[in-house]
């Protein structure tokens, strides 16, 4: 049956970053896609393939022809995303396939949030461990999922001496079963979306679980089992942390927490070592500033190039508060040059925050950023001046593809310049020229794809991540561009009746403009912003915007029995209704609400946030306890909450 196949079906691919150029010659191909206005539809606008936006259109139709829905979601600066677009989706006979025999539908996980969790999660439940993007599913035509994957290749081929079906097979596969046993389909697709909507629920709690320090104290301890004691960050011990690494700042931003509050010096050694490493690894652009998503092995060094928003948003915090709590100068460094990165490549000058930049220029991955011996050359003619590079960062032999060099500081600095007999100011004096000197070569190549759409929830983020940059290194020019930021979102993406929109972007030939009702971990992640100017600089506006919109939230997201749904009451009706609690690249927009309601209370005195702070945790006890790794901003919060219960006690 169609179930057995998943296992030999299923390739798992986590994104890296790509994106095809805009077409300069007419296009042979126009469909529906031409119509939207996220950058990552427009790119698929014009395949041959036949793509619908998600909306009633699109399975009305698949009801009237009895077809099954194909659904692809990606983002725009998902590697593999862009890789299936042009071996598959591209491609003219795949495309016929795709057309004749499915309904096809493209996606914008950035855009719809929602169907894409609600989806992944029916990937997960069907496929234990896996995931990723392009996220690939088969759908009934009333929109519940039957199988799916990632990324396929387009044609069969034989992976360990074993034939792996491509995604044409797959494709006349699942069409032939439909035809012939649509039956056995329809049961399938009712069990896995049962199984999904079971995983989406947040269980029944755990009562007896006491919300005490006691308890965010054990989460903290399964961070430890966790954590890598040699290059930092978290991963599997029993694989001797080997595979992708993630920054996860929701972990460290917890364990910092806790450490300052309990003046606990093996958690905060715990914070250092992972942001020392992640600063001196490839994961860092030593020359333009900002951090890559991930990397591909535990040593930080080889990243998958993409950067996004959030990342950025969320480590600039994370460094600005380990600045504040240890003084260390690399910090400062850090946190100056990620920013001085999103205002020169991420921001409008009206005070908007782009989502992403690519990985990829010209179909080959991290080539804007690495470089060949040959180049380095080219760029530093003088060889002292080039030996003198080498030194620096780590360039004796090239350490990625076999053929370029990634900048990685294999030593810090300070030791770097002891060994040279120089002072730390004579080996900057020295290096920031040869850096300006390699940053001016690498400009003048064609730049990665940006997505150039602004989203509210990664917006609050990167608000937050300048006012408390502007806080802890007392810069009052951080500050200024927070209050932009924050007044371009309260002007723009929100409505007349107070309700946020998520995307603020334009269709080819038109103006900006906001689109898609808000979701949860937009109202949470904006406040989160909002709350962090307002406890900076005092300002009451930010304050009042905050509680406004919490407001807001609860009425349409809140659940009585406490939590926070992702998507609003009135929107659109899916399979099933989520509420997200797993911490991931970002905290959850549950764990982030919880938080900001905990610094409602501290800010206001107002009881009503302390009680709806306290019903969210009730709520999501049992998912703490049972995977507490999974949900740190919730015990954060929860920690936070208990800081301000002390404190009104006094």
């Amino acid at each position: 049956m169609l179930a057995r196949l998943v296992p030999a079906l299923f390739v798992l691919a986590l994104c890296a970053g790509a994106a095809a150029q805009p077409p300069k010659a007419k296009p042979k191909f126009t469909n529906r896609l031409a119509r939207e206005t996220s950058p990552y539809l427009l790119m698929h606008a014009h395949n041959p393939t036949d793509w619908h936006a998600w909306g009633p259109e699109a399975f009305a139709k698949a009801k009237k022809e009895n077809k099954l829905v194909f659904l692809s979601i990606g983002y725009s600066s998902c590697y593999w995303c862009h890789v299936m677009e042009r071996e598959s989706f591209n491609n003219e006979a795949c495309a016929k396939l795709l057309n004749e025999s499915y309904i096809c539908i493209k996606v914008d996980r950035e855009e719809r949030p929602d169907i894409d969790h609600i989806y992944m999660t029916a990937l997960h439940a069907s496929r234990p461990g896996g995931g990723g993007w392009p996220l690939s599913m088969f759908l009934l035509p009333d929109g519940r999922p039957i199988v799916g994957g990632t990324y396929w290749p387009r044609e069969d081929k034989m992976v360990d001496g074993e034939k792996m079906l491509g995604f044409m097979s797959l494709l006349r596969i699942v069409r032939d079963h439909w035809k012939e046993d649509p039956k056995a389909i329809e049961q399938q697709a009712e069990k896995l979306a049962e199984a999904t909507a079971q995983a989406l629920s947040t269980g029944p709690g755990i009562a007896i679980v006491g919300l005490d320090r006691k308890f965010v104290d054990g989460i903290v301890d399964e961070l430890k089992d966790e954590f890598d004691p040699e290059y930092g960050g978290f991963g599997n011990p029993n694989r001797k942390f080997r595979g992708p690494k993630f920054p996860t700042p929701p972990r460290l931003e917890l364990a910092l927490q806790v450490a300052q509050r309990t003046k606990n010096k093996e958690l905060l050694n715990m914070v250092t070592l992972t942001l020392d490493k992640m600063a001196h690894g490839g994961i860092w652009d030593h020359l333009g500033g900002g951090f890559h998503r991930y990397t591909v092995e535990r040593t930080w060094t080889v990243p998958h190039f993409e950067k996004m928003l959030y990342d950025n948003a969320q480590l600039t915090e994370l460094y600005s508060k380990a600045y504040a709590a240890t003084g260390k100068p690399l910090y400062r460094q850090v946190v100056e040059d990620t920013l001085a990165y999103v205002r020169r490549e991420m921001m409008t000058p009206e005070g908007a925050f782009y989502s992403s930049q690519d990985a990829e220029t010209h179909h080959e991955e991290g080539r804007f950023y690495v470089w060949t011996p040959e180049e380095l050359a080219a760029a530093l003619p003088d060889k002292a001046d080039r030996d003198f590079v080498r030194k620096v960062y780590g360039l004796d032999k090239v350490n990625f593809e076999d053929k370029y060099h990634i900048l990685t500081l294999p030593k810090p600095l300070a030791e770097v310049a002891k060994e040279m007999k120089l002072t730390d100011e004579q080996l900057s004096a020295r290096l920031n020229p040869l850096r300006e000197k390699l940053f001016v070569e690498r400009a003048k190549r064609d730049k990665p794809f940006r997505n150039e759409i602004a989203l509210t929830a990664w917006s609050g983020q990167m608000i937050a991540g300048f006012a408390e940059a502007g806080r802890s290194l007392g810069d009052k020019q951080h500050l200024d561009v927070a209050r932009k930021a924050a007044g371009f979102v309260l002007k723009h993406q929100i409505t007349p009746q107070g309700r946020l929109l998520r995307t603020y972007g334009a269709a080819p030939g038109q103006q900006p403009k906001a689109a898609v009702n808000g979701y949860l971990e937009d109202y949470a992640f904006l406040v989160h912003g909002l709350l962090t100017l307002h406890e900076t600089t005092g300002e009451a506006q930010w304050l009042e915007a905050s509680k406004k919109l919490t407001d807001v939230m609860i009425q349409f997201h809140g659940d009585k029995k406490g939590g926070f749904y992702m998507t609003a009451s009135d929107h659109e009706k899916l399979f099933a209704r989520a509420k997200d609690q797993f911490d991931g690249a970002q905290p959850s927009g549950n764990s982030m609400a919880a938080r900001n309601l905990a610094r409602l209370w501290k800010l206001t005195g107002d009881e009503k946030w302390r009680d709806e702070a306290h019903r969210t945790f009730r709520v999501f006890a049992g998912g703490m306890k049972l995977n507490g790794t999974g949900l740190t901003t919730m015990a954060q919060a929860l920690d936070g909450w208990l800081d301000v219960k002390e404190l009104r006690k006094q």
